[in-house]
């Protein structure tokens, strides 16, 4: 890949897991009063013909690793558990009480974090059979879950088994001593191996490693040794991210400093040395930031285009209506989403008096859905088209005009009624994506909100 083009196009930017993106969600969150209609209206659509995805926040952590980016709750004190999965289980019972006599029927389980193996083997078990107890389990489900190599033992593996789930999410991010102690996160190469290796013998289908560059003391002869050992493992699938510095949002941060973190030129060389071992040991680029062999499921539908992606990233499983409980969940109904309060004490007050814990969400206009479908096609399927009229609004003209200098670059090509990315504009789908948002044009930020592109 050409070096200058990385360079010019490694701008910040949003990662579309939703649109219009969170910072751009309105002022005023939808009542508790509308957010019930929106979920019933979707309900109704998505239960009986492809079932509904949960998503489950377990935020609690032992240890703060420094570069983390999610909601998180560092103890050690493991009594929380309980009074956490009982406010889970009551927020669910009030969606349950949306639904009315329908048992929905659940397509995807996702637990993360946090760390979902900070809760015992037991307690999961408790919290996964509160959640199905008045619900029914899709012929096609998916249920998988976030793994720590530090703490996921083996009675987890089995309990999450016994339970239905046969993907597992392993949190790598490097293996090399020196990265991981700037990050504060502790485990071994003979961990994760053991977990791989254990989770394939238990029975489950599909293993993930999640891989991060641009990572403190990171250079490329370490990313190159990571991937050695990775492939050396062969995970069905892998996530290869770029790692956001925001200290100014995670204070934990703030344990290193800029002068720690790879230059524009070595986080470059990082992630090319990353992407080249992946693609010449078989993996295939799938979408932003993820490769999977081809005997994936995720690759499966990315080649017959029913790759799918929301607030939990890509899933081979596309329902309208997404569950999120727990603290900082968010929900997504298509034509609107919530976020729930992200302090647990919080959460924990609203459930306490029966209300949906929201603090902020969105409902779609028109335009957000048209622009909406378009930025979900680039990241699923690398094109998309507007022949109807459903499919178009002002927006789409000035997208397509300032896509020309990708043109020319030959990063996107542009026909009547139809944009494609190239292959070799795969890697900058996020910035083809940035040209239809038309919410981030009319406000661009003062600060920075986002991450760089690579």
């Amino acid at each position: 890949m050409e070096k200058e083009l990385l360079f010019k196009y490694n701008i910040p930017g949003p990662r579309y897991t939703s649109y219009p993106t969170v910072p751009y969600w309105q002022k005023t969150p939808p009542t508790e009063q509308k957010w019930k209609e929106l979920v019933r209206d979707a309900f109704t659509v998505s239960n009986h013909r492809e079932g509904i995805s949960l998503y489950v926040h377990l935020p609690f952590c032992e240890s703060l690793c420094t570069y983390c980016g999610c909601n998180t709750r560092i103890t050690v004190n493991h009594a929380v558990e309980t009074k956490y999965i009982d406010a889970v289980l009551k927020e669910w019972e009030m969606y349950l009480s949306v639904f009315g006599d329908t048992k929905p029927v659940i397509r995807e389980l996702h637990l993360g974090g946090g760390t979902p193996t900070f809760f015992s083997p037991l307690n999961l078990k408790k919290l996964i059979n509160g959640l199905l107890n008045n619900a029914e389990v899709h012929a096609k489900a998916q249920f998988g879950f976030e793994a720590h190599p530090g703490n996921t033992t083996d009675e987890h593996l089995k309990a999450l088994y016994e339970t239905g789930f046969r993907r597992i999410s392993i949190g790598v991010q490097d293996f090399n001593p020196v990265v991981l102690a700037a990050i504060n996160r502790y485990q071994t190469y003979e961990q994760v191996r053991h977990l791989t290796n254990k989770a394939r013998e238990i029975g489950y289908t599909s293993v993930n490693y999640d891989i991060i560059y641009g990572l403190p003391q990171q250079k490329a002869c370490y990313m190159m040794q990571t991937m050695q050992q990775v492939i050396r493992l062969k995970p069905d699938r892998i996530a290869f991210y770029s790692y956001a510095h925001v200290p100014w949002i995670k204070p934990g941060q703030r344990n290193f400093t800029e002068m720690d973190l790879p230059d524009a030129d070595k986080k470059m060389a990082i992630y090319e040395t990353g992407r080249n071992a992946l693609e010449l040991a078989g993996y295939k680029d799938i979408g932003m930031d993820h490769f999977a062999l081809p005997g994936d499921s995720l690759y499966r539908a990315h080649a017959e285009q029913r790759l799918h992606r929301n607030f939990m990233g890509y899933t081979d499983t596309p329902t309208q209506l997404l569950i999120g409980l727990g603290a900082s969940s968010i929900s997504d109904t298509w034509n609107g989403y919530v976020q729930n309060e992200k302090k647990v004490e919080d959460y924990y007050l609203r459930i306490a008096k029966g209300q949906f814990p929201i603090s902020r969400g969105h409902e779609l206009s028109r335009e957000d859905l048209v622009l909406r479908r378009h930025i979900l096609d680039m990241m699923t399927r690398f094109e998309t088209s507007w022949r109807n009229d459903n499919e178009i609004c002002d927006h789409i003209y000035k997208a397509i005009e300032s896509l020309s200098e990708m043109e020319f670059d030959e990063l996107v090509e542009i026909e009547p009624y139809q944009l494609r990315v190239t292959e070799k504009g795969k890697a900058f789908v996020r910035n083809v994506c940035m040209a239809f948002d038309a919410r981030l044009w009319a406000e661009l930020p003062q600060t920075t909100l986002f991450s760089q592109t690579i």
